[in-house]
């Protein structure tokens, strides 16, 4: 890297063309004049090791990732955060000045982090949790959930063999459901997260039994487009405090701008508005 050239950062997938991260990374450059930029990065997947080890040679100073290689990053990575080898995925990359790569995974703290904002009084550690999904974003919940201290986690995922894979990654710490009877999941869980795509738009809803959970729960859907979901209706029709999941796309992006820019940024309204989908 140069010493004169702008710092440089990106989102890498296959397909790229949705991905919000160069609008909220945008508003972010924007608003605290930094002379960055962050670009939206299309790798064929057969193309994805050669293409990530040239970035650092351009001035990248690291990216996140996208689908489909969330994955896939971790064996190729010179190092591996805890947490992403915890949860089997990486979504941060950080180039080093050597060149190396550092794989990181802040879905977890994403997902704490737009809990306790729109939830202060939440805590883990109050009572179980049902997880509804098995793939990526589920490890990144649970993941997070079980190191915060939350005393049971439940998951039911519609093919219950990747739900016992999940079991068996985190050593049998969790609770399977049957799909078919994931409303009785709900019953005494403090918070119920959807982290599946049903409910997104051009997908079918997600139509989960909600009348077993305790007044007191909380409803997340991770998906937010729409931000409000069919899921997060039932929930708020309920009494029940629901919660989109745009604030977990918000609150992950926070350490990969500190660590390629050099500011720590902040969550509010105004970014809300700013990445909420056209």
């Amino acid at each position: 890297m140069t010493e004169n050239a702008p710092p440089l950062a990106g989102v890498v997938g296959w397909p790229i063309a949705h991905s919000r991260s160069p609008a909220l990374h945008g508003h972010w450059l924007a608003r605290y004049g930094i002379a960055g930029y962050y670009i939206p990065i299309g790798i064929r997947p057969q193309d994805f090791e050669e293409g990530i080890r040239a970035l650092p040679k351009l001035g990248f100073r690291g990216v996140n990732l996208t689908i489909p290689f969330k994955e896939t990053v971790l064996g190729m990575a010179d190092s591996i955060s805890d947490r992403a080898s915890l949860i089997g995925a990486a979504n941060t990359l950080t180039f080093r000045e050597d060149g190396s790569i550092y794989a990181d995974n802040t879905d977890g703290i994403g997902f704490l982090e737009s809990v306790r904002e729109a939830a202060p009084h939440w805590s883990p550690k109050s009572g179980p949790a049902l997880v509804l999904g098995a793939g990526g974003a589920a490890r990144a919940v649970i993941s997070a959930l079980l190191t915060s201290g939350a005393p049971e986690v439940r998951v039911a995922n519609r093919t219950r063999q990747k739900a016992e894979m999940l079991a068996e990654h985190f050593g049998g710490r969790l609770t399977l459901v049957d799909w078919a009877r994931a409303g009785d999941g709900t019953d005494g869980a403090h918070i119920i997260i959807n982290t599946t795509a049903l409910g997104m738009t051009g997908r079918s809803p997600l139509n989960i039994d909600l009348s077993a959970a305790p007044a007191e729960a909380l409803v997340v859907d991770v998906v937010y487009n729409p931000l409000e979901t069919e899921f997060l209706k039932n929930a708020r029709a309920r009494g029940l405090i629901g919660i989109d999941g745009l604030g977990m796309l918000l609150h992950q992006a926070v350490p990969g701008f500190e660590s390629w820019f050099g500011r720590r940024p902040e969550v509010d309204a105004a970014l809300r508005q700013a990445v909420l989908p056209e």
